[in-house]
């Protein structure tokens, strides 16, 4: 897996080109905890989410009803699947905060204009609370960008662009992430 220690997968068809069988791939492939990344409107979707091996679901606040996202939050957790709730302001954010849910990821491009800023997390990250591991999506595509959120102390990535991009994804991670490190690392490394 190259370092990585969490893979979100894309299983959504329309937008994203995505499939349910990628997640099955990624889940037979290796041991690491697969994010189902998808746009959650119903409780079955949560099911089918374990059923396909999912470890965690995202629900984008953007595009959910209050009532609507703490139905799906619970039936996660009836499911045990951890919850990522993806915010891009800060009324979205304050909405995710009524949800019990530890993991908060803060989604740099706007889904209404495609405007990418890492400056979103950067204005957001100080209203988080302590209890919650914040999350920085899209937008992270140079070691300039990891350095600059992890001076604002910020040291969970989802990553996406970049690896699709990248003719070998293990040393693109290594590249962003771990630069002083120079080992080759195999696609078929089951870490």
């Amino acid at each position: 897996a190259g370092g990585a220690t969490c893979l979100s997968v894309l299983t959504d068809i329309d937008f994203f080109q995505g499939a349910d069988e990628y997640l099955k791939q990624a889940r037979s492939a290796c041991k690491l905890p697969v994010i189902r990344k998808d746009f959650m409107v119903d409780p079955y979707q949560i099911i089918e989410s374990r059923a396909l091996g999912a470890d965690c679901v995202l629900l984008i606040v953007a595009a959910l009803e209050d009532g609507q996202m703490a139905e799906l939050a619970d039936v996660a957790k009836s499911q045990n699947l951890d919850v990522l709730v993806e915010v891009h302001d800060g009324a979205e954010l304050e909405r995710a905060l009524r949800l019990d849910t530890p993991l908060l990821g803060i989604n740099n491009r706007n889904l209404h204009t495609f405007e990418l800023s890492l400056e979103t997390t950067l204005d957001l990250l100080p209203r988080i609370p302590r209890d919650r591991l914040a999350v920085t999506e899209s937008g992270i595509l140079h070691r300039a960008d990891v350095e600059l959120m992890e001076i604002n102390q910020v040291y969970a990535f989802l990553v996406g662009e970049a690896f699709m991009r990248a003719e070998q994804p293990g040393l693109e991670l290594q590249r962003l992430f771990f630069p002083g490190r120079n080992r080759p690392q195999s696609a078929a490394d089951p870490e």
